[in-house]
């Protein structure tokens, strides 16, 4: 059976801009956010199973990735739809409007979507500001204030657009030394094809300095020690993702977050002429599935146990979600599934998850 919120997408928000459509399902999730927290409460210990995870506990295994709240706008009302955790971000040391519209097209025949919206986002300064506030309002920034419940706040950094690539590590320590001291974990994005060069950056030659230098500041910034990931493309070779198993075992990173969205548009059922209309940009969605779950596969049998991997790319269905795990995915996000499936939809995949485990 068609889901209500399923058929309103495919008859009347599919004719509606992607990124009007965005702002206004945006705008809607913040105003609800007193609503969305009892509606968690309810629903949390029956769907939910938490996980244990770089130190961290993590009310369920399923958070939203970067690119929904660039800004740290709705962290608890999205936390409300049910996202253990939320990866705010991608974050640049400097303010910067992105890349010329259009640049979001949906594909839905292939449930998919191409984004070549470019790190669009308010600075990390500011948007530390805005953490800081958060953190005061709920009492974060005092020891004695319990965390438990709280959803999780990862942090995705990335270049930005106008600093060259020889400049690009000095970027990224700005940005970490502002964000931080709000972050329970970092994320070093180096893998969106939307902002030239920077997947120069996966480079084992190119990403060890980078992520030594982030390690260290965030260690010059923070009394605890913030765990530190990496997120990379599925386009990369399975030699070179091998090679970023490998240094993140030598340089002790905490995780790896794979994979990010794909340039390759292989296998779409979308017509070529539309694919073709709807232009560059980084593909998210169904289609990543297989590469994704690949990814996880070979990444888990390099490094064994000793770092946690996040799982993301094509995760549509609970079945999905479950196949993830199996691949050896500590912990699941979503983005583009979230779009076409709806505000019910982390709660699904909670509770399916949390079935398999309690068995």
């Amino acid at each position: 059976m068609t889901r209500p919120y399923r058929a309103l997408f495919d008859r009347v928000l599919t004719r509606v801009d992607p990124e009007q459509a965005h702002h206004a399902a945006f705008a809607g999730i913040r105003a609800a956010r007193p609503l969305l927290s009892g509606f968690d409460k309810l629903t949390q210990r029956k769907q939910r199973a938490g996980v244990q995870a770089m130190g961290i506990e993590f009310p369920s295994v399923l958070g939203l990735a970067a690119g929904f709240d660039k800004n740290a706008l709705a962290i608890d009302a999205l936390a409300g739809l049910g996202f253990g955790f939320v990866e705010v971000g991608t974050v640049t040391a400097e303010p910067q409007p992105g890349n010329p519209r259009p640049r979001l097209v949906r594909l839905p025949a292939d449930r998919a979507v191409v984004n070549r919206m470019g790190f669009n986002n308010d600075g990390a300064e500011a948007v530390a500001r805005r953490l800081a506030r958060r953190s005061r309002r709920l009492g974060l920034d005092r020891l004695d204030h319990p965390r438990q419940g709280r959803p999780v706040v990862g942090i995705n950094i990335g270049k930005t657009k106008v600093v060259p690539e020889d400049a690009a590590v000095a970027d990224y320590e700005k940005s970490t030394g502002l964000l931080a001291p709000y972050a329970d974990y970092l994320v070093v994005n180096v893998s969106s094809p939307n902002t030239p060069g920077l997947r120069d950056l996966q480079s084992v030659a190119k990403l060890e300095p980078l992520l030594r230098a982030v390690r260290r500041r965030a260690d010059d910034v923070t009394e605890r020690r913030v765990p530190l990931l990496v997120k990379i493309a599925p386009d990369l070779g399975d030699d070179d993702v091998l090679a970023v198993a490998d240094l993140a075992l030598a340089i002790g990173l905490d995780g790896i977050v794979a994979t990010n969205t794909t340039i390759g548009r292989e296998g779409l059922v979308t017509p070529a002429a539309a694919v073709e209309a709807a232009g560059a940009g980084g593909l998210s969605g169904a289609p990543l599935r297989a590469r994704a779950v690949e990814v996880i596969r070979l990444l888990r049998g390099r490094v064994g146990d000793a770092i946690t991997l996040v799982g993301v790319g094509g995760i549509a269905t609970p079945e999905d979600a479950l196949e993830r795990l199996d691949a050896g995915a500590d912990l699941l996000q979503a983005y583009t599934a979230f779009v076409y499936e709806g505000p019910l939809w982390p709660h699904r995949v909670n509770a399916a998850t949390a079935r398999e485990q309690g068995r």
